[in-house]
């Protein structure tokens, strides 16, 4: 029997690795297999080559941006070299000072009120209540003691006045009556032709009668003191400064004044100042008075002082007494001021005068050429500058201005004063 011939396969590509054939005349034989030691190292190898080409080009793409930044920081000026600081530079600063010297200041208290009439009287009707007929006045006029200013409507009136008149014409009559009959009773009492009782009754009817007389009179004054107040009156020479009355209105007894009456045309201005400068007021002290839309001032005098201060403003009053005047109308706005003493005083400009929580100070050169800080009290502003109350005697050279640039004990250069002129400017 015989056998089948044996399948030759063809060879595949070798891919770098050893192929054993088995056939059945060759017992199998297993490939010796690499050492475990041999195989890791072969893949770190491999491994440590990656990572190499890696780091390299990371360095690379560093390199690349730094070199991007370097140029871009070239264009942008960044090369340039830094400036030193004026610290560093050595320089003094360069600053023009003032000697104030001595000058005449004039100490003033300054503050603010309104224009009032001296005596404001207010009127309104003391009659009865009535409806207004007639207004005979408006505000600015002036006008005499007891002219009319108003009537009220008295028709009422009137007709009470008359009925009294009668009443009381016809009590006289009756009055003069009974006396005539007490007489005639008198002069026939001696005859006895009349009872005593009867001469008794006629002298009680005339004293009665009499009695009566009186009370009409009495009933008609009364008529005619109410008709009298239907005519609302001046009580007083003056000016009218306000009119609330119009024809047809009510006007009761205790209302609203129906006028307002500057007595005598008497001005003056009120006002409040602060506590310390009260002290330093006297009455009778010139004060000069400003209007506000009037250019001109108006002069007057110190009247009266307030006998009381204020304690929730610390403020107290101030009259001043001025001359009337057109232009002076109760009401308006004004400021005043008072001459309260002369004196010697340096005088700084504004610029050469600073503050802070230690209140005001100005910077002085000192003969080593250095800043020195000086202590000042103001005691007040002028047209001229800020008068110093304290801290400078005036011979000092002061610092005009931009003296915030300095600092205390920085040695600084004066400049040079111009020709006739005294600096006020400096330059740091």
């Amino acid at each position: 029997m015989g056998t089948n011939p044996e399948h030759i396969v063809s060879v595949p590509e070798s891919r770098g690795e050893p192929v054993t054939w088995i056939g059945r005349d060759r017992p199998f034989e297993r490939s010796p297999e690499p050492p475990a030691d041999a195989d890791l190292r072969s893949r770190l190898a491999v491994t440590l080559e990656a990572s190499g080409v890696n780091r390299w080009r990371t360095i690379g793409a560093l390199l690349a941006v730094l070199l991007i930044a370097l140029a871009a920081w070239k264009l942008m000026g960044g090369g340039a070299k830094p400036q030193p600081a004026l610290a560093d530079r050595g320089s003094v600063p360069l600053v023009s000072v003032i000697v104030p010297g001595q000058q005449a200041v004039t100490s003033n208290v300054t503050f603010t009120g309104t224009i009032a009439a001296r005596y404001d009287m207010p009127i309104g009707n003391e009659g009865d209540t009535g409806r207004i007929v007639a207004v005979y006045v408006e505000p600015g006029d002036q006008v005499k003691r007891g002219q009319v200013l108003a009537r009220i409507d008295d028709s009422v009136l009137v007709q009470q006045v008359h009925r009294l008149e009668a009443s009381l014409e016809q009590a006289r009559a009756q009055a003069a009556l009974s006396a005539a009959e007490y007489r005639r009773a008198e002069g026939v009492a001696a005859a006895g032709a009349l009872s005593a009782e009867d001469i008794e009754k006629r002298r009680a009817t005339s004293i009665t009668d009499a009695a009566n007389v009186k009370v009409v009179a009495a009933q008609l004054a009364e008529a005619q003191a109410r008709l009298a107040r239907t005519h609302i009156v001046a009580p007083v020479e003056g000016t009218v400064l306000t009119r609330h009355a119009e024809v047809g209105q009510i006007a009761n007894p205790g209302g609203d004044p129906l006028f307002r009456l500057e007595s005598g045309g008497e001005i003056e201005m009120r006002g409040q100042i602060a506590e310390q400068d009260l002290a330093q007021v006297q009455i009778g002290q010139t004060a000069t008075v400003f209007l506000t839309g009037i250019d001109r001032p108006f002069t007057g005098q110190v009247r009266l002082l307030g006998a009381i201060i204020d304690p929730q403003t610390r403020l107290g009053e101030i009259r001043i007494r001025l001359q009337p005047d057109a232009a002076l109308r109760p009401g308006a706005f004004a400021r005043a001021v008072v001459q309260i003493g002369k004196s010697q005083r340096p005088v700084l400009p504004q610029t050469a005068v600073m503050a802070d929580a230690n209140g005001s100070y100005v910077l002085v050169v000192n003969p080593a050429g250095k800043v020195e800080r000086r202590p000042v009290r103001i005691l007040g502003a002028t047209e001229t500058g800020v008068s110093i109350a304290s801290g400078l005697t005036g011979d000092e050279r002061v610092v005009a201005t931009a003296g915030g640039f300095l600092r205390d004990g920085e040695s600084v250069r004066v400049a040079p004063a111009a020709p006739g002129r005294t600096p006020l400017a400096s330059t740091p």
